[in-house]
């Protein structure tokens, strides 16, 4: 334990995800120890993210504006809707260039364990936005856990009865991985999304 405001410091960078005590020490102490950090520059940053940053109102995505670039963009493909759980991976598919349709960021997956149902979730805006528009395919983009795996049974018992065709991403193998280090779901889910070669 280290006295007074340098702990408090520590503290504080341990509460953000992803960061353990020993991760919150070395950037309390990168930043004290490095002359050339720009500690106001950090700390103004954080004060602008909080006020400017906000959620579409059409996907509920990250952005300044009122609606996301995506939202806005009209090359965009306006009949296909990919559901992913947080806004990270709207810029984790985004990456790919694979995907030209809109994004729906349901704000978390189904976690009974930690409290969080269906109604915590912005299914009832995916609803509304799949009744207002000619939307031709859903995709289902969520995390292949436990969690992401539930919602996407929920999400796909829920849109077959409005008969909205509804696929999943395939998961499997990542490219570079050895068969003897996968788990039997991942290889199992590989087996299912085979596809045949050309």
């Amino acid at each position: 334990m280290y006295d007074g405001i340098v702990q408090d410091l520590i503290d504080e960078f341990g509460r953000l995800p992803g960061i353990g005590p020993k991760s919150a020490q070395r950037i309390a102490f990168h930043i004290l120890q490095t002359q050339s950090f720009d500690v106001s520059r950090l700390a103004l940053l954080l004060t602008e993210v909080r006020s400017r940053a906000k959620f579409c109102e059409v996907c509920g995505n990250i952005t300044e504006s009122e609606r996301c670039s995506i939202c806005s963009d009209a090359r965009r493909d306006q009949t296909i809707i990919c559901v992913v759980e947080e806004s990270k991976d709207v810029v984790a598919i985004e990456r790919t260039r694979q995907f030209r349709g809109l994004y729906h960021v349901l704000g978390g997956a189904i976690s009974p364990i930690d409290g969080i149902g269906p109604d915590d979730l912005s299914i009832p805006a995916l609803l509304r936005r799949i009744g207002e528009s000619e939307i031709r395919e859903v995709i289902l983009a969520t995390d292949p856990n436990l969690e992401g795996e539930a919602t996407a049974a929920y999400l796909s018992r829920l849109l077959t009865t409005i008969e909205v065709p509804v696929s999943r991403l395939a998961s499997g193998l990542p490219v570079g991985g050895d068969l003897e280090f996968a788990d039997e779901v991942t290889l199992g889910r590989a087996f299912e999304g085979r596809r045949k070669v050309e």
